[in-house]
């Protein structure tokens, strides 16, 4: 959530961060309604000046004297105003909060224009996609993919997208997941263990929420979420709470199943393991001082790259274009991986800064040494890694003549073999 008083002082500013973003928001409503809210306010506030005003008076006259009668009646008909105004000033302050959560974060500066994912700039790019992988095929074509990973069962359990994970699949998995945490702890993250449900407030002050109801899987009657990452959980760990200057900057990873519709996903792009409606992912967030928010952007940024390094696996950075950057992100560096069987980048890692977006919605605030009043932290996260398409990486750049595949060295003590056998 934007600062209101930069809307309304800079309304300008914003729109064209707006434009920068493609997104269609209707600022100048914004602007009536908090103007209508202010109005109320100044109307209930002077209607209560009028009662404070009325009770001294009426605390100097005789009571049952006509004077002191005829104040009683004429509060009455104040309080019974103000009873009204101030439903009214709530209603519109609701309205107005609403209002609020439709405006989009702005853009950094240094965030690309453009519309679409092709406008997206190559950051970085490491290690050479275009070397001959003589035996690689898509990751799902594969002779014995099925034995390892069906998905024709999980779907006959669940539905599409929810493979069953079997034998040396599942182990190839968790080896994953302990190397990321393990690696992660190495770079100063603490690992927590999150709920993997959470509340319609945890997703507001995230930016799921109103913005991807339909992404997410909703429990009744409870009407709580499965968590599409981590991020939100973790994010909401120091909801309306005031932290140290002093104990930031805080990282924190979490390893937790992920669960989103993808509704409207299809066609080549969904096949094997590119797109399933549950997923393992390790995600990494700071709380950071606004000070320091972009330094430790980068370094967010190369501690996911490092997985990837130690992966030995092609992949290339890209800094996202205004409009492909997000809803709720100031800036985004996505790391893709090469699939050199499907001859195409598979998406591994989002590395984002939130700004204080997301700490307002939140209320996350920290105390200044300097002034000794709260403000707001910023959020920083990315993915370190999601496994997926990680897997299928490795799956179809080490693929061997004999159908084997070969276990990048740094996963080898986490699988505890040198290869993987579909036979």
């Amino acid at each position: 959530m934007l600062d209101p008083k930069l809307i309304r002082e800079s309304p300008d500013l914003v729109r064209a961060a707006i434009a920068k973003k493609h997104l269609e928001v209707d600022l100048d409503a914004v602007l009536a309604i908090d103007s209508m809210w202010r109005a109320q306010l100044q109307e209930v506030e002077a209607l209560r000046a009028t009662q404070k005003a009325a009770n001294a008076a009426m605390a100097a006259l005789p009571k049952g004297s006509p004077e002191f009668i005829a104040k009683v009646t004429e509060m009455k008909a104040v309080s019974a105003q103000v009873k009204e105004k101030d439903a009214q000033l709530t209603e519109t302050q609701e309205k107005f909060r609403l209002a609020m959560l439709s405006i989009p974060n702005l853009p950094h500066a240094s965030v690309p224009e453009g519309r679409t994912p092709e406008d997206n700039v190559v950051f970085a790019l490491h290690g050479s996609h275009m070397e001959p992988k003589p035996h690689a095929l898509p990751h799902w074509e594969i002779p014995g993919f099925e034995r390892l990973f069906d998905f024709a069962r999980g779907a006959k359990v669940t539905g599409a997208g929810f493979p069953f994970f079997i034998g040396d699949g599942a182990k190839l998995a968790r080896a994953l997941l302990q190397f990321f945490l393990e690696e992660d702890g190495k770079a100063g993250y603490v690992e927590v263990s999150p709920p993997i449900f959470v509340n319609a407030a945890s997703a507001t002050a995230t930016g799921q929420l109103p913005d991807k109801e339909g992404q997410m899987y909703e429990t009744t009657p409870d009407r709580l979420y499965a968590v599409p990452t981590a991020e939100v959980p973790l994010t909401n760990f120091f909801r309306d709470e005031i932290l140290e200057e002093s104990a930031l900057p805080v990282y924190r990873c979490a390893y937790t199943p992920c669960f989103r519709r993808e509704a409207g996903s299809y066609g080549k792009d969904v096949r094997g393991l590119n797109r399933v409606h549950q997923f393992d992912k390790v995600e990494l967030l700071k709380w950071v001082h606004p000070s320091t928010s972009y330094d430790e952007l980068d370094k967010l940024r190369l501690d996911a790259e490092a997985l990837l390094r130690k992966l030995d696996l092609p992949y290339r950075v890209l800094l996202m274009c205004g409009g492909d950057v997000g809803f709720a992100q100031a800036k985004k560096y996505d790391l893709e991986v090469w699939g050199a069987g499907q001859k195409r980048w598979l998406e591994v890692s989002s590395c984002s800064n939130f700004e204080a977006f997301q700490a307002r919605r939140a209320q996350i605030r920290f105390r200044s040494k300097e002034t000794g009043k709260p403000e707001l932290v910023h959020t920083i996260n990315g993915s370190g890694l999601a496994v997926p398409r990680v897997l299928a990486a490795i799956l179809e750049n080490n693929l061997q003549a004999d159908g084997r595949v070969k276990i990048p060295e740094a996963l080898v003590p986490y699988f505890g073999k040198e290869y993987l056998s579909f036979k």
